[in-house]
């Protein structure tokens, strides 16, 4: 228990030192700041298991940047309100700062610690450091949230002289005379029990130092290529900042900053927008979480196959790019954008499986586990949402993949078995020729599945499912 007044600082999202406005504001008040990370399921559902990977990395690379501050991180775990009020009780806080996470379940947790809080006395105090913009700010001419990508991008455009600036790290946080009890991260057991995840870790360093470098490399070497390599899966053409953006590694602000004046850099401050976009619909749209934004999908005839689920899942599809992408998924703990949208089509246009249990995959298996992109981006993708691709739109997956990987390099990364065959094959394995076949060492139905389903028969069946949502809905 500390014996003299002090401040909490809420670590929730934004896990960094550097343009954390909440730290700042704690920082500035002259008082010891403990720095706090409370653990509680009910607050949002419960990270999957690549996500949960990356916040126990995240969590010890935060401990380590306050340690040499001179602070430290305390770890707690139950209900937030409970946990915060009986912290500031024993430590004599009167004053929580903290980072605001724009997310249904995030919000009422929000809501709940400041009533409980206030009831003992205890102030809330709550920094934006995860948008651009807080949410419900930017409007249309009728003063609701836009509903439409590119309007809302003007508005943020024309808005971009109002962002604020990053703020630096402090030099110094002030540590109490004591430090409260803690848990170790370790204790919270977020790393799955059976090690799963060498892919992971070879092919990801969490924190923010690392979330820094790469933004550097990304500003200073891609972003002028971005527009001409961002499509193509089979190059290191986006930045790969999602996930230290998702868990606050870095803000949103400090990477609009950073490549705003590079030459190119309109196309991917778009991609930040859409994100921010994301978030913005989220708040005023929490229900689409599960539900369609467009209620005449709820009359929708989904089929669920469970054998088929665990087929795309598992990439053996029978389509090499969409199997491709969910192998790298699998492995890595991510996936190419324009791959992501591949997959989601297929797996609700192709098989008619509803867009819930793929976006439910995608929380499990990204280590950007964004609520609001991956709600937004599913949805777009089935067509039940705001803004989106038309329903009637089939993305074949032989031309996605001979469009975006024409030498077929992607396919032989993640598809090794495949990887023999020429360019001019190895999208549609099933048409290429039997001496092809035989010299690529590829039995079709052993080695490498048959498609699951047929393109033209599937596009068809969605096509008429599409017909008989129209007609059911046109009756209610």
């Amino acid at each position: 228990m500390t014996t003299s007044e002090c401040d909490l600082l809420w670590f929730r999202r934004d896990l960094r030192l550097a343009d954390h406005p909440a730290l700042m504001a704690a920082a500035a008040t002259g008082l010891p700041v403990i720095p706090v990370f409370v653990w509680d399921v009910q607050e949002t559902p419960a990270p999957g298991a690549a996500s949960g990977w990356w916040l126990h990395q995240s969590l010890e690379r935060l401990d380590a940047a306050l340690r040499a501050k001179g602070s430290s991180l305390i770890v707690r775990r139950g209900p937030a309100a409970e946990t915060l009020a009986a912290l500031a009780a024993e430590t004599h806080a009167r004053r929580i700062f903290g980072d605001r996470v724009f997310e249904p379940g995030a919000l009422e947790c929000e809501a709940e610690v400041e009533r409980r809080l206030h009831a003992q006395g205890v102030a809330l105090e709550g920094f934006n450091g995860s948008l651009l913009f807080e949410p419900g700010s930017i409007r249309n001419t009728a003063g609701r949230p836009f509903q439409v990508f590119t309007p809302f991008w003007r508005a943020c455009w024309n808005l971009r002289g109002e962002m604020r600036q990053p703020l630096s790290e402090p030099g110094k946080i002030p540590a109490p005379d004591k430090w409260p009890e803690s848990l170790t991260i370790a204790e919270l057991k977020l790393e799955p029990r059976i090690d799963w995840a060498a892919g992971i870790r070879a092919a990801w360093t969490p924190g923010e130092k690392t979330a820094r470098e790469r933004l550097r490399k990304f500003a200073e070497d891609g972003v002028s290529r971005y527009g001409a390599e961002r499509d193509r899966p089979d190059q290191e053409g986006t930045s790969r900042l999602s996930p230290h953006l998702h868990f606050g590694e870095i803000s949103p602000v400090e990477v609009w900053r950073a490549v705003a004046d590079r030459s190119g850099a309109e196309g991917y401050l778009r991609q930040l927008a859409w994100r921010e976009f994301s978030y913005h619909l989220l708040c005023a749209h929490p229900e689409t979480v599960r539900e369609p934004f467009q209620a005449r999908f709820r009359a929708f005839p989904w089929r669920r196959n469970r054998r088929r689920l665990q087929a795309w899942q598992r990439g053996q599809t029978g389509y090499p790019y969409v199997d491709a992408a969910m192998r790298e998924l699998w492995t890595t703990g991510w996936m190419h954008n324009r791959a992501r949208m591949a997959v989601a089509s297929f797996l609700v246009k192709h098989l008619l499986i509803p867009w819930q249990d793929g976006a439910a995959w995608f929380l499990d298996t990204l280590v950007d586990a964004d609520l609001a992109n991956n709600t937004m981006g599913w949805q777009w993708t089935a067509g039940c949402g705001v803004d989106v691709v038309p329903y009637f739109r089939v993305f074949n997956p032989v031309l996605q993949g001979e469009k975006f990987d024409r030498a077929g390099e992607y396919v032989r990364r993640w598809v090794p078995e495949l990887g023999g065959l020429p360019a001019n094959w190895i999208h549609q394995p099933w048409a290429a020729p039997p001496w092809a076949l035989a010299e690529a060492k590829v039995k079709l139905g052993d080695t490498y599945p048959l498609p699951i389903v047929d393109h033209a028969t599937a596009r068809a069946e969605a096509l008429e499912a599409f017909g008989v949502m129209k007609e059911a809905a046109d009756r209610i």
